[in-house]
C-alpha cells in the first residue's frame, strides 16, 4: 500500500487526511509519506523510502525509535494489563521520577497530552488566584485549549488563521497575547490589569515557532515581576522538559516556575501529559481542592512504564553531553555550508534541538521569525527529503536529536543537508 493511495483513503474519511494539521505538508508543498516502520534514527515509508529523522516524533524519541529497553517495558506492562480505571504502582514511581529531576515540583497530576496539561495549569492558576487574566506570548504554542489558542506557534501558524475558528470572542478577552522577549510590554500589561493576572505562560525557549532563546536577564525580570504581583508563573516545557537537561529550561537558566507543564519524553512514545508544582497550588486540586481536573487514562499503566524505562535512560552517565554534540555537529555543517552558500541564515541551537531561519533578520519573537523565507524553506524541505532526510514539514517548527543519531545516521544527515543547501 503506497503513501499515494493511502492518502487519497484517508481524505475521504479524515479532515485533511491528517489526524494533526502540520502533517498534511500543505506549508511545504506535495503530499505526506505514512510510515511503515521506525527504528533507531530512520523511519521506513509506506513506499520503503529510508528517511534519517530529525522530528522524532515531535521530540518525544530521545532515545531513538523502537528503543529495545522501553519496548521491554511496555512489553512487560502489557503482560499485566492495558489499563485499570483504579491507582497503579507505575503512577508513584513516575511521580518520584519527575519530582526528584526537576526541583521546582513538589506534586504533580498526571493527564493524557501536553495541551490537557496546560488547559489544566491555567485553570489551577486562576482557581488559586480567584483572577481570570492570562498572559501568554505571540508564537508560544500550548495545545489547542480555547484559552491559549490565540496567536499561537506550531501548525497554527502555517494552517488557516492563528486565531483559530470556533474559539469565543468572550474567552481571547481573558487571554493578553504579548511579544516574547519586551519587558516594557510585561510591565506595561501587568499596569494595565491590576490585581487581574492569574497566570503567565510561557514556552522558555519557544520551539513551537523554531526556536527561540531569552535574551539575558528576560527569564529572571518575569520571575521577579510574578512573584511581586501574586501571579503564578508557568513553564510550558512539553518540548523542552527532559530533552535540554534533566531539569529542562528550568535548570539550564536558574529559575523556579510555580508550575510546569510537561509531555513528550514521561510518555516513551505513548501519550501523556502532566501538570505539577509548588504544593500549595496542586492541593487546590480535586479531590482535595475546589478545582476539578480528571482523566479516564490518566496514569496508563501502558505510558507510565514507557515514560519511566525513558527518563531512567537519561540518567546514564553522558546522556546530555552526547546530545549536545550531535546538536552542534549538525548546526556547524548547516551554519558552514549556508555560509559558502551566500545565503542570510540563522541555525539556533541548543542541545539535542535546532531549526534553521533563512532570515538575515536576528530572531527573538514571532515577529522576526516571521521573516525567515518560507518558500526558501519549502525548498530544503523537499530537497532533503527526497535524499534521505526528514525534518518538520514547516518553517516554523524546530527539529530534534535523539541518541539514536550518534555515529553514520548524523554524518550523513550533514552530507545530505550541506549538498541540499549547496543546490538552493
Amino acid at each position: 500500500m503506497s503513501s499515494e493511495s493511502l492518502f487519497a483513503r484517508a481524505q475521504q474519511l479524515i479532515p485533511g487526511g491528517v489526524n494533526s494539521p502540520v502533517r498534511a505538508f500543505r506549508s511545504v508543498g506535495g503530499a505526506p509519506f505514512f510510515v511503515q516502520s521506525a527504528q533507531g534514527a530512520t523511519l521506513t515509508t509506506a513506499d520503503g523510502q529510508e528517511l534519517i529523522d530529525f522530528v522524532c516524533t515531535w521530540g518525544p524519541a530521545i532515545h531513538g525509535h523502537n528503543n529495545p529497553v522501553i519496548r521491554d517495558a511496555i512489553a512487560d506492562a502489557l503482560n499485566r494489563g492495558t489499563s485499570f480505571g483504579t491507582p497503579n504502582p507505575y503512577e508513584v514511581e513516575m511521580a518520584e521520577l519527575i519530582t526528584r529531576f526537576v526541583p521546582s515540583i513538589k506534586k504533580v497530576r498526571m493527564c493524557n497530552s501536553g495541551t490537557e496539561a496546560t488547559m489544566s495549569a491555567i485553570r489551577l492558576a486562576r482557581g488559586f488566584t480567584q483572577r481570570d487574566k492570562i498572559i501568554k506570548f505571540a508564537g508560544c504554542y500550548h495545545g489547542h485549549s480555547d484559552s491559549l489558542l490565540i496567536k499561537a506557534g506550531s501548525g497554527a501558524l502555517t494552517h488557516g488563521h492563528p486565531d483559530s475558528a470556533g474559539v469565543p470572542a468572550s474567552f481571547a478577552q481573558e487571554t493578553i497575547v504579548l511579544p516574547f522577549n519586551d519587558t516594557a510590554a510585561l510591565t506595561e500589561a501587568f499596569a494595565a490589569n491590576p490585581g487581574q493576572i492569574a497566570g503567565v505562560i510561557l514556552e522558555p525557549y519557544p520551539a513551537n515557532v523554531g526556536l527561540i532563546k531569552p535574551e539575558p536577564g528576560y527569564l529572571n525580570f518575569l520571575r521577579e515581576l510574578t512573584a511581586r504581583e501574586g501571579t503564578v508563573l508557568i513553564f510550558d516545557e512539553v518540548m523542552t522538559g527532559f530533552r535540554l537537561a534533566k531539569g529542562g529550561v528550568q535548570e539550564l537558566e536558574g529559575i523556579t516556575p510555580d508550575l510546569t507543564t510537561l509531555g513528550k519524553i514521561i510518555g516513551g512514545g505513548l501519550p501523556v501529559g502532566a501538570f505539577g508544582g509548588r504544593a500549595d497550588i496542586m492541593d487546590k486540586l480535586a479531590p482535595v481542592g475546589p478545582v476539578y481536573q480528571a482523566g479516564t487514562l490518566s496514569g496508563n499503566p501502558l505510558a507510565m512504564a514507557a515514560g519511566i524505562a525513558a527518563l531512567k535512560l537519561l540518567e546514564e552517565t553522558g546522556t546530555y553531553e552526547r546530545l549536545a554534540a550531535l546538536g552542534q555537529q549538525v548546526q556547524a555543517a548547516v551554519s558552514s555550508a549556508l555560509q559558502a552558500k551566500g545565503l542570510p541564515a540563522q541555525v539556533p541551537q541548543v542541545g539535542s534541538m535546532f531549526c534553521t531561519y533563512f532570515t538575515e533578520t536576528p530572531v527573538r519573537d514571532l515577529a522576526s521569525a516571521q521573516t525567515t523565507d518560507t518558500e526558501l524553506f519549502a525548498r530544503y524541505f523537499r530537497g532533503c527529503l527526497e535524499q534521505g532526510v526528514y525534518l518538520p514539514p514547516s518553517a516554523y517548527e524546530g527539529c530534534f536529536i535523539s541518541t539514536a543519531h550518534e555515529g553514520a545516521a548524523i554524518d550523513r544527515a550533514c552530507e545530505i543537508m550541506t549538498r541540499v543547501i549547496q543546490s538552493l
